[in-house]
């Protein structure tokens, strides 16, 4: 249903591709209720649901929906070394894994009272891409929101056979304070399957690793860093820069996104030679978003809030604007609409619907979510059988 389109009489296909909403609805259950909501109005609709994701939270129970893959569970050492059992997933043909690192390192997983990124370790992250190995895998998708360390990555990759020692060659500890005592690298003890496999960090920040808009400085402060803190991870992650620069070559202390997610994103990048994508990018290749948009009339998208940052980075937004070179029409829904959203009008979006109806506690409206949902679909579904009937009522 492309602006200045005649309607013709074929089914109208849909494209409903939400991401998750927030603490109520994941992807696929925003995307059922939604399909529920359109086809109590027009049954004939053709439709294709896709759940989608930006590369955090909720990227791996889309990515296992969309490809019919499959959730794994894994033991492994959280921020603060205690061991807990973590998920990962893997995709139906058995050749991506999905790692969220906020499921094994996340700050979720710290008690604000302990969040102190001097001790915090992103280790289980790592031990979930080993496990992830253990299944052949010749891909790894691996999303580094709501990670609580600024350990560098040293933890995840000392859990890959990496060795990163300190004074006397001795390893060194966990955290922000085992990078500082870092002296030199030993990576002779890699897990060599990473050399076979294609690793790709969904990074959706243009952070350096050092400086005023580096790791330390920008991320440091919400994971529990003090300003002294701060000045000497900052001083840590140069000397890991170095470091890395001395045995591979690659300077990436200045490079866009190397700063995200406490440094994981820098050091993976300059030694297992990951590639930085933006999550969205990496979800719809994954689910053939890319293929499908073409060919669809419409497209019903959605996540708990949108408002001007959603068109960067977010998962509606990127799908907004691939949808705007086939001029095919967004509809977006949302838990809530913040500020300045008629900048998304000029990025694909056509129109805007909040699922809150009437006055509502923030408790009720995420418990009824799914409810709330379907009928805001509803309601959309009758505004485009008006639209198709011709007819004015």
């Amino acid at each position: 249903m492309a602006p200045n389109k005649k309607v013709s009489s074929n089914p109208l296909k849909i494209l409903v591709a939400p991401n998750a909403f927030k603490e109520s609805l994941s992807a696929m259950e925003a995307a059922e209720v939604i399909t529920e909501g359109i086809l109590k109005v027009m049954p004939g609709a053709q439709i294709t649901k896709i759940p989608i994701a930006d590369g955090g939270d909720g990227t791996l129970e889309a990515v296992v929906a969309g490809t019919r893959g499959k959730i794994y569970k894994a033991r492994v050492l959280n921020p603060l070394g205690k061991r807990i059992t973590a998920e990962y997933g893997i995709t139906g043909d058995g050749t991506t894994a999905i790692i969220e690192m906020s499921r094994a390192s996340g700050l979720a997983l710290v008690p604000p009272a302990k969040r102190n990124p001097m001790i915090t370790t992103s280790y289980g992250t790592g031990e979930l891409i080993g496990t992830a190995l253990d299944r052949g895998v010749k891909s790894i998708i691996l999303g580094i929101g709501g990670s609580a360390t600024v350990d560098g990555g040293i933890g995840a990759l000392q859990a890959l056979g990496i060795q990163f020692l300190g004074k006397d060659r001795n390893p060194v500890g966990p955290g922000g304070a085992g990078l500082q005592a870092l002296r030199s690298i030993d990576w002779s003890g890699l897990d060599l399957r990473l050399r076979r496999t294609r690793l790709l960090v969904a990074c959706d920040v243009d952070n350096p690793l050092v400086g005023r808009n580096g790791s330390a400085a920008v991320f440091g402060p919400q994971k529990g860093a003090t300003p002294a803190m701060v000045t000497e991870l900052d001083k840590a992650l140069r000397k890991l820069a170095k470091l890395i620069q001395q045995i591979t070559g690659k300077e990436i202390s200045k490079l866009p996104g190397t700063g995200a997610a406490g440094g994981i994103a820098g050091s993976f990048k300059g030694l297992l030679d990951a590639q930085l994508r933006p999550g969205s990018d990496l979800v719809f290749d994954l689910l053939s978003v890319k293929k499908i948009v073409p060919q669809m009339d419409l497209i019903i998208t959605g996540e708990g809030k949108i408002d001007f940052q959603t068109p960067f980075g977010k998962g509606p937004g990127m799908l907004a604007r691939l949808s705007q070179r086939y001029k095919v029409p967004v509809i977006g829904i949302a838990g809530s609409i913040g500020e300045d959203v008629k900048s998304l009008f000029d990025r694909g979006f056509v129109a805007i619907f909040s699922i809150v109806n009437r006055p509502m506690e923030l408790e009720f409206a995420l418990h009824n979510a799914a409810s709330l949902t379907r009928s805001t679909a509803e309601q959309i579904a009758r505004l485009l059988r008006l639209k198709m009937s011709g007819t004015r009522k």
